[in-house]
């Protein structure tokens, strides 16, 4: 279960070129609703070529992120010791103040730095390229439930899978009724990851994925992508480099068979604020339906390049 409280930020310091990209999937202790995506810990651990379990909240979660990047064809994060130890002390304090939040406060118990650039150079990692984090809060410690959760959370994938981080770190803290909280962080310090070539994306569901939700509880995102409607249907997106411009002339999904296009929620970042420009979604606006192939179209510009994507996928 993923809680309520829920946060995404987008911002571009002009004087250090560094991209601030955060979400938190989460909430405070209190609110224990859940996702009606979710998928039980043992399902994810039967999906065709799944990271081996730890048993470590931030180990799985960490692997689990690099398994699906790496699926959709992304490099994987390496994973950086620094950036582990501000993580940790960030779900510590987390933990310790019983919140879910990207902002500490001075004074209050396990401070280590009021915004993520601060935590990671207090840990001795120096950003120069991209920073972003993620952050969950859940009564469920399987860091491979917690980490699909957010991936399920549109604005937290914005995050997961911006193609241009190059490593990442992550750390939790489980109180004693067994609520956790997971912190990833990503970042660059001296120069960005591979990214994708010139003009390219990646796509979420991927090409031929099966076992895909169904269905996603959009008022347990905030901001909350459909705001007039809560179960709705798993979100779909495409994903370019962070900087490019990525236009979008038509995104559409349907039922194999159909004839019709389903109703949707286009999030782009003409007309979405919480929307990255390098990236956009569609968002079915009733549940898919089980057992279902679904074919999606994409057509657009990436940095004034057309570009033109057929997939499909299948739900569980």
């Amino acid at each position: 279960m993923i809680a309520s409280l829920s946060r995404w930020k987008y911002s571009l310091p002009a004087l250090l070129a560094v991209a601030l990209l955060s979400a938190c999937g989460g909430g405070s202790g209190g609110d224990n609703s859940s996702l009606s995506t979710s998928t039980p810990a043992g399902q994810l651990t039967q999906e065709p070529g799944a990271p081996a379990l730890s048993n470590n909240i931030a180990t799985d979660g960490f692997n689990w992120f690099n398994y699906r990047r790496g699926q959709t064809g992304l490099a994987s994060l390496a994973r950086n010791s620094l950036i582990d130890n501000a993580a940790l002390g960030h779900s510590n304090y987390l933990n310790l103040n019983n919140t879910v939040a990207h902002e500490q406060v001075l004074g209050k118990p396990g401070f280590t730095g009021v915004n993520l650039g601060d935590r990671l150079a207090k840990a001795g990692y120096v950003v120069t390229t991209l920073q972003g984090e993620v952050i969950a809060g859940a009564a469920n410690t399987s860091g491979f439930y917690l980490a699909e959760e957010l991936i399920t959370a549109i604005y937290h994938r914005f995050v997961i899978f911006e193609p241009l981080f190059k490593e990442g770190g992550a750390g939790a803290a489980v109180n004693n009724s067994g609520y956790a909280y997971f912190t990833t962080d990503l970042a660059g310090n001296s120069s960005y990851g591979p990214g994708l070539p010139a003009g390219q994306i990646v796509t979420y569901p991927f090409s031929g994925q099966q076992k895909v939700a169904v269905s996603f509880s959009s008022d347990n995102e905030s901001p909350d992508p459909v705001p007039n409607q809560d179960v709705v249907g798993y979100p779909i997106s495409v994903h370019a480099n962070y900087g490019a411009v990525l236009n979008v002339a038509t995104f559409s999904v349907r039922q194999r068979g159909s004839a019709t296009d389903l109703s949707v929620r286009l999030l782009r970042s003409d007309s979405d604020a919480h929307t990255p420009v390098s990236a956009a979604a569609i968002i079915p606006l009733a549940p898919l339906t089980a057992a279902t192939t679904y074919d999606v179209s994409f057509i657009g510009k990436v940095n004034g390049a057309n570009l033109t994507r057929n997939w499909s996928f299948t739900t569980r």
